[in-house]
């Protein structure tokens, strides 16, 4: 007779644990909802590295998950001691747009807007978690499929939808997905601050087609392995996301 193991309770609990660990993954992965996190930040700002190392601590934890995290490097603090290398007047155009759209009397840093329906000090973590959840409930309007190709430092972005396009725009950015600076002047002086998710270059166009293609210029430092494509369908008239996507950059 072959002897019978008898399985320590302590291992039973473990593989117990580690079933239900395996199902709630899953199930995230299934969820058929997303969420647009955009951060409105400076490297000018004191208060903005909290928000920093909070997205990016977001970004690590859900590697699994539907979510799309862009760091936008406002210009108006470069006037007042530091100039953030990153940051573009297009961004602080679209933060005043979402002030309009979110009825807001004033813009500032760091700011969060998570599927442009809800907008928070970029610092909270418990109002991102909040508004993260919410957007994994939420069902995506449209589906997005893009595909990023590079030739002759030219990136030309194919998309398609699938679903109404009325009164919507597609954004899509190019994202340097993390880099170091080492602040010389400004209420940072002395500071190496990190950032996740940059947005280099913003293209938002109506949309007129299921399908077409965008075009967009490659920065100098682009770097193949360290870059990524995030696009989004907003709707043109409340600022609501209605769908998501991102794609990996192929060089031809």
């Amino acid at each position: 007779m072959k002897p019978i193991k008898i399985l320590a309770p302590a291992f039973i609990l473990l593989c117990i644990t580690i079933a239900s660990a395996a199902i709630v993954k899953a199930q995230q992965k299934s969820n058929p909802g997303f969420a647009v996190v955009e951060l409105f930040t400076s490297e000018g700002c004191s208060s903005c590295p909290p928000a920093d190392q909070l997205v990016a601590k977001v970004e690590k934890e859900n590697e699994q998950n539907h979510i799309y995290i862009l760091s936008y490097h406002v210009d108006y603090w470069d006037r007042l001691g530091w100039k953030d290398r990153f940051s573009d007047a297009d961004y602080t155009k679209r933060q005043n747009r979402y002030a309009n759209w979110l009825k807001l009397e004033s813009i500032y840093t760091p700011q969060i807007v998570v599927n442009g329906r809800t907008e928070f000090v970029g610092s909270n973590e418990n109002a991102l978690r909040k508004a993260i959840s919410a957007g994994w409930q939420q069902t995506a309007v449209d589906n997005l499929v893009l595909k990023g190709s590079i030739v002759n430092n030219q990136l030309s972005i194919s998309y398609q939808l699938y679903g109404p396009i009325k009164n919507s725009d597609l954004a899509v950015a190019l994202v340097q997905k993390s880099a170091q600076t080492k602040v010389g002047g400004g209420e940072n002086s002395g500071r190496t601050l990190s950032h996740v998710q940059i947005v280099r270059k913003l293209v938002v166009e109506p949309v007129n087609a299921n399908s077409g293609t965008i075009s967009i210029v490659l920065p100098p430092d682009y770097n193949e392995n360290k870059w990524e494509l995030i696009g989004f369908v907003q709707n043109e008239t409340n600022g609501a996301i209605q769908s998501a996507a991102e794609s990996v950059l192929t060089s031809y």
